[in-house]
């Protein structure tokens, strides 16, 4: 079972004490970056000048902006990964044949040099 963490975090210049099942480290960068967009908003011109609610849903707007672009860069990802282990086993597969044709040429090179040996000696 998971214990809680607690740890005092600083956002927008006030110290919350937070508890959760994560990693006092973790809740810190989580911390971090809450804190980090607020400071980016607030060096936006007139962005203080609006109401507080305004602000919040400022915030949580571009935290979900980041959120999707990073779901979005996620699934390209995962799609470039389908392929280069598509592209892989293709090579893999490739190879292996290529490898069978080499066998097969040096088997039929080897049969090929017995035979004029042999053609010699008689």
């Amino acid at each position: 079972m998971n214990s809680k963490h607690y740890t005092e975090v600083l956002i927008d210049g006030k110290i919350y004490a937070l508890g959760g099942s994560e990693e006092e480290g973790y809740i810190q960068r989580l911390a971090s970056y809450i804190n980090e967009m607020i400071i980016t908003l607030k060096r936006r011109e007139g962005f203080t000048k609006q109401s507080a609610e305004y602000q919040n849903v400022m915030i949580e707007l571009n935290m979900a902006d980041d959120y999707f672009k990073a779901r979005e860069q996620i699934a390209t990802l995962e799609q470039q990964k389908a392929e280069m282990e598509k592209e892989t086993y293709s090579l893999k597969h490739e190879l292996v044949a290529t490898q069978m044709k080499l066998e097969a040429v040096k088997t039929e090179l080897a049969g090929l040099k017995n035979s004029s040996g042999s053609d010699r000696n008689e």
